[in-house]
């Protein structure tokens, strides 16, 4: 699985797919979608007329609530709406409150069929976690939970690393509405940076997977220049602080 990726949340059809290909082309080889972001189709059109053999690129969508009583047919029609063979990640978008036991199970036949390569979990904190693994054959191979500086939650960062269960980042730029705090500010000026870019480092030198969601070809190259630099001990336990 890439470390670095894009998120396509409140992407129309035509933006998802423009951003997916600005994407492919500037390097990024990880798409997050899912049922409810309702651009499935243009994500697997930007995927399969990329150029970029299928195997190289990393397609995650989710199961929405709804869709609980019926996993198998809505991870059908996700894989019919993407136009795809097999899909890299499912995840459970939600914790379940109605049967959460079968639904699991559902998935783990899903991903004996080879249909998809890894299943998971998405929004789980550290007690529904505890109660999926009650039962759970397959451990969930990810956990996509929001995670930034302002967002720290650093107990279920440790448990899902002591089970070996991946932290995948989602809104780590908090959606923009701390791009302005002043540590933050502080530190890109240091590091030569700018302040999104200290956001997306501070999530990788915790070992999550990000996904930043971007439909500005400006921005989504800026998102990516974060592999040429290391944020210090010091200055990573200033940005913990944060939240």
């Amino acid at each position: 699985m890439p470390t670095f990726g894009l998120g396509t949340w409140k992407m129309s059809d035509a933006e998802a797919e423009t951003s997916v290909r600005t994407a492919l082309e500037m390097g990024y080889r990880l798409i997050d979608t899912a049922t409810l972001y309702g651009n499935e189709k243009s994500v697997g059109k930007a995927v399969r007329e990329s150029g970029i053999p299928r195997e190289e690129i990393f397609v995650t969508t989710k199961l929405w609530p709804t869709d609980f009583f019926s996993p198998q047919a809505a991870f059908n029609g996700s894989l019919s709406k993407l136009g795809l063979d097999y899909i890299d990640l499912y995840l459970v978008h939600w914790p379940i409150p109605l049967m959460p036991k079968s639904v699991w199970q559902q998935l783990e036949k899903i991903y004996a069929s080879k249909k998809v390569r890894a299943i998971g979990i998405s929004n789980y904190d550290v007690g529904d976690i505890k109660k999926l693994l009650q039962y759970a054959s397959v451990v969930p191979a990810v956990n996509q939970i929001k995670f930034s500086a302002f967002d720290f939650e650093k107990e279920i960062l440790e448990f899902c690393n002591d089970k070996h269960i991946v932290v995948e980042a989602y809104s780590p730029l908090t959606r923009g509405t701390h791009l302005g705090d002043a540590t933050v500010a502080a530190l890109a000026k240091k590091y030569n940076k700018t302040p999104a870019q200290v956001m997306l480092r501070w999530c990788l030198q915790h070992g999550t997977v990000i996904i930043p969601k971007s439909s500005h070809s400006e921005r989504i190259k800026e998102n990516a220049a974060v592999f040429d630099f290391e944020i210090s001990s010091e200055d990573m336990k200033a940005l913990d602080e944060l939240s």
